[in-house]
């Protein structure tokens, strides 16, 4: 490509839809991933968009904030979207993906797009001479695990420390090796809705009874983690906390979280376990399934003989191990304008995880949303923020309003402006998803006659 191009740091999910995005409102991209060359601690291929946590997308229900926002994703064209829908792996009401044929469907259409050349190698500074080069925009999209030496060359040109918190992986494991005597196949309420003949639930279920659980527990809580550098400090996300971070908070703390037994029968005894563990198929054909809500940072020796603890699990093989890592995210509201911009350098953008939006479908909704504002400008034409009343415009939002203690955050309704009127708490999620797809198909209409091609329909 002679004609100037946008830069894209970071071939992953924001990277990938940025590019995407851009190139289909006729833009030209450079799009710099340092795969097969180096890999972050969570990636463990070479391909594009990898989804290193989980599987699941989350809730695929209009009733959700993530819902909602991957609705909204689907209407504005996503390619994210597009390959999630076409590589969906059964997961109840949510929507979860294999996640090597998902990979594997972005990185063919990152390599067919003539409009993007890829280029192999690592990034480390913002002044890098082959970016300037381009001569057009620049996009981060490094994700929160950016290379030190990139992640050095933003925190000085911000002039302050870096934020950062700790993520952590769940273990898989093989599906032919669980205790079909034991695990079960059900959806939470399957029991009380009813499956017709024939059907299955989309969750394998380890039950627990209390004798169970206690010395799960117990075992969890003796089991030995890897510690975090000296100089780091241990700061883990809300959202993601390790099962064992969770247990120090009480015995009961799990069974009201990630082992809550809530919605489930034993077939064996016809009562409620005491806890359940849940296991999600990791791809189509089922060979291997994550420990949901199982993100762990217990040393892989521990993690065979805790896990191993639980009902169904006894003789477990391990696909992969739980890690931890750390996720780099700046402090949006001091250091970003609205359009994503450094206040300081506003020729230089960033999209994704690393601007303190939390979860795999936000941050590609990050990066779509900032490939249509740079295609618009390509144009000369300025598109207006999408409201906060929607899930991306409130996502957005958060981004830009001020608070001591910034934190990373999913889409969900409490970003939303708040009703005035009081409403039953039963109609809550409904009222505020009626409203966010009015406002937005408002803004959607706004916004397609000014972008040079259609926004999309999906």
């Amino acid at each position: 490509m002679n004609e100037p191009s946008i830069a894209v740091i970071g071939g992953g999910l924001a990277g990938c839809e940025c590019a995407l995005a851009l190139a289909r409102q006729g833009q030209n991209v450079t799009l710099f991933e340092q795969k097969p060359l180096y890999r972050s601690p969570a990636h463990v291929n070479d391909g594009l968009a990898e989804l290193v946590c989980s599987n699941s997308l989350r809730s695929d229900e209009l009733t959700s904030g993530v819902g909602l926002l991957k609705q909204e994703m689907r209407e504005l064209g996503s390619a994210f979207m597009e390959a999630a829908d076409a590589c969906r792996v059964p997961a109840g009401k949510a929507l979860a993906v294999d996640r090597e044929r998902f990979s594997q469907m972005l990185t063919m259409r990152i390599a067919n797009e003539p409009r993007i050349r890829r280029v192999e190698r690592r990034v480390d500074s913002l002044d890098d001479k082959d970016i300037a080069r381009c001569g057009g925009p620049i996009v981060i999209a490094a994700g929160p695990l950016a290379s030190e030496g990139l992640s050095a060359s933003l925190a000085e040109s911000l002039g302050s420390e870096q934020c950062y918190f700790y993520d952590a992986i769940a273990p898989i494991v093989w599906t032919s090796s669980l205790d079909k005597n034991v695990v079960f196949r059900a959806s939470r309420y399957d029991c009380e809705e009813g499956l017709q003949d024939g059907e299955t639930g989309d969750y394998l279920n380890c039950p627990m009874t209390r004798d169970e659980y206690d010395v799960f527990f117990a075992a969890l809580c003796e089991a030995k983690v890897i510690p975090s550098r000296n100089f780091e400090k241990l700061r883990h996300f809300e959202g993601c906390m390790p099962i064992e971070a969770l247990a120090e908070r009480g015995p009961r703390t799990l069974t009201f979280g990630p082992l809550k037994p809530v919605g489930f029968i034993d077939p064996r005894t016809g009562r409620r376990p005491w806890a359940i563990l849940q296991l999600r198929a990791e791809n189509a054909n089922v060979e291997t399934c994550n420990l949901v809500g199982c993100q762990t940072r217990m040393l892989q020796s521990d993690q065979e003989r805790v896990f191993r603890l639980v009902p169904g699990l006894e003789h477990a093989e391990f696909a992969r191990f739980g890690s931890m890592h750390r996720n780099t995210y700046v402090n949006a509201p001091e250091v970003l304008a609205a359009d994503l911009s450094l206040r300081g350098r506003p020729n230089i953008f960033l999209a994704g995880q690393i601007t303190g939006v939390e979860g795999y479908v936000e941050s590609a909704a990050c990066g779509l949303w900032l490939g249509m504002l740079l295609s618009a400008r390509a144009h000369g034409q300025e598109l207006p923020l999408p409201p906060t009343e929607c899930a991306l415009g409130a996502l957005l939002g958060h981004l830009r309003i001020p608070n001591k203690r910034f934190q990373p955050s999913n889409v969900h309704f409490g970003l939303m402006p708040a009703f005035t009127d009081r409403m039953h708490k039963k109609d809550r999620k409904t009222l505020y998803s009626s409203r966010a797809r009015e406002f937005f198909a408002d803004w959607k209409a706004q916004i397609a006659e000014i972008l040079p091609f259609e926004a999309g329909t999906h």
